[in-house]
């Protein structure tokens, strides 16, 4: 039986848990910071590509998810210039001060594993 009584609803809650599960796991965080964590990698990778490249990473999310990454968003606005690490890092991690301390750096490896092993996430 379905937990929410819609089947999209349920999916998306399902891989968004594991998605936060598996973030949890490598940073070591509780499921509010991982949340805030996967919101704050996905902007930043969101605002520093073409909107187009942006509306296809998006349609691979699952559908909670989803709304995270457009959370904030200003299509108008041309894509970011970060050219190096460094500077990715720079924003990222002042998106990610307004939750306890994360290491941006591992805040962005610790995303990789949800999205590397879910290929296509939608729900």
């Amino acid at each position: 039986m379905s937990a929410t009584g819609l089947d999209v609803f349920d999916k998306t809650l399902q891989t968004t848990h594991t998605w936060l599960k598996e973030i949890m796991e490598e940073l070591g965080s509780d499921r509010q910071v991982s949340w805030h964590v996967l919101g704050a990698v996905l902007r930043t990778v969101r605002d520093r590509i073409p909107v187009e490249l942006g509306a296809h990473l998006s349609a691979e999310l699952p559908l909670l998810v989803r709304g995270l990454y457009y959370d904030q968003w200003r299509p108008a606005a041309p894509p970011e210039r970060y050219r190096s690490l460094d500077e990715f890092l720079d924003i990222l991690s002042f998106d990610l001060n307004s939750t306890r301390p994360v290491d941006p750096q591992d805040a962005a490896r610790g995303l990789q594993c949800p999205v590397a092993t879910h290929p296509r996430g939608t729900g």
